[in-house]
């Protein structure tokens, strides 16, 4: 879960965000009670009106992968629990644990170059496998 005080941690999922939340049989626990009752929950999320930041739209998508579909859509379905109400929350949960991941900005990467020893234990490296192989040809009587 977020921290207390950080960007998300008061981050509320807009209403017109939620396009559609739906209750689906589920194939998890609960024996016969899965069969009769629909308690999974798939959650449809409009991203384009969650109202985030350019670098947090663009690693929702990245980290969001195969649930995001062509029309921005999120689609999260839980089905971990027996009841409708768990997998609501559990839904609702994990998309703002996505959200929160998203706005963690990642690290520049610095640019080195490889070190004059490394180039030559490279080199070295090269040379000695040139060797071996040069070594694998036919035999040859003079």
């Amino acid at each position: 879960m977020p921290k207390p005080g950080s960007i998300v941690a008061d981050f509320a999922i807009p209403d017109d965000a939620i396009v559609d939340e739906r209750f689906i049989a589920s194939s998890g626990p609960g024996g016969q009670n899965v069969n009769k009752v629909a308690t999974a929950v798939q959650l449809r999320i409009d991203v384009y009106r969650l109202g985030l930041p350019p670098f947090a739209y663009h690693k929702l998508k990245q980290l969001a992968g195969t649930r995001l579909n062509q029309s921005g859509e999120l689609v999260i379905t839980a089905r971990k629990f027996r009841t409708q109400e768990a997998n609501r929350d559990d839904a609702r949960r994990r998309l703002i644990e996505m959200i929160a991941e998203a706005h963690q900005r990642d690290a520049r990467r610095i640019k080195t170059k490889p070190s004059r020893s490394a180039k030559a234990k490279r080199v070295d490296t090269k040379k000695a496998r040139a060797k071996v192989k040069q070594a694998r040809g036919r035999v040859q009587m003079d």
